[in-house]
């Protein structure tokens, strides 16, 4: 019996001094967000006004907290496995990021402090929100963009989604995709992610068409705008547009019959 405890002991040793694939990179993380903090405790220098002699005195108010995010932009990896994508977010020279990463077998790693921006955007719109990195949580699930999500994935995704939303009292219409927010460069998370799922547990806007008509001059666009599109490339917004509410049809075609028409617009009247 004590020989056994002697082996157990050496194996929880050996465990806890063994070195962990991303020790350094969290070394890292830790010293730069270090550095932030010595940032924000700094009191600002004083600045000239209009050529007039800089004010004098810093008078820190008490009335201020840290600012929230207010949506969250879900995406796929497009890798091969998340210890691919662990590497690509611990990789300085990559510049890209996320706050959470989702695996294929519902693990659920948190990459970044919410309250921290992520680079995980990019270049992106939604209504009149130019800089999506700045008020987002960005979330990545382990899939190549191919193939259907797997069903603990999804629900992992749920309990994570749900928690997020009570922490930041984040509206339901702005959980959204990569896609909606870059449709000319992005299709993520594509046309197998389970949308309805997610806007039937209050994630996401869903459509209901019954009694829905269409207007007499009905502007597609203007509609898209409304609902938050970037409508430049109109082409790649009516893609985006059918990927996340209409997947059978993403692939054919770029305009909307009667039917799609009647989604946009229960869609446009859920968001005004």
């Amino acid at each position: 019996m004590f020989s056994h405890l002697i082996l157990l002991l050496a194996a929880v040793t050996i465990y806890g001094c063994a070195q962990q694939p991303y020790s350094a990179t969290n070394k890292v993380y830790r010293k730069q967000a270090k550095q932030y903090a010595k940032i924000l405790k700094q009191q600002p220098s004083p600045f000239p006004v209009n050529e007039a002699p800089a004010v004098s005195g810093w008078i820190g108010t008490t009335n201020f907290n840290m600012r929230k995010p207010n949506y969250v932009i879900i995406h796929h990896t497009a890798q091969g496995s998340c210890d691919t994508t662990f590497r690509t977010f611990t990789l300085t020279r990559t510049q890209v990021s996320a706050h959470y990463v989702v695996c294929r077998d519902g693990s659920v790693h948190h990459m970044l402090n919410d309250y921290l921006r992520a680079w995980h955007a990019g270049l992106s719109k939604w209504g009149n929100v130019t800089d999506m990195n700045s008020g987002s949580i960005g979330i990545e699930l382990d899939n190549d963009g191919l193939s259907p999500f797997q069903p603990q994935q999804i629900n992992s995704l749920l309990i994570l989604l749900d928690t997020l939303r009570h922490r930041y009292n984040i509206p339901t219409a702005n959980f959204i995709g990569h896609g909606d927010i870059a449709p000319s460069r992005k299709v993520d998370p594509s046309a197998y992610f389970p949308w309805q799922e997610l806007a039937g547990k209050g994630f996401g806007l869903w459509y209901d068409t019954t009694g829905v008509i269409v207007p007499e001059g009905f502007n597609a666009l203007q509609a898209l705008r409304i609902v938050g599109y970037d409508t430049r490339d109109s082409t790649a917004t009516i893609k985006a547009f059918k990927r996340h509410f209409i997947p059978a049809d993403s692939t054919t075609g770029t305009n909307l019959d009667e039917e799609e028409k009647k989604i946009l617009f229960s869609i446009m009247q859920k968001s005004e």
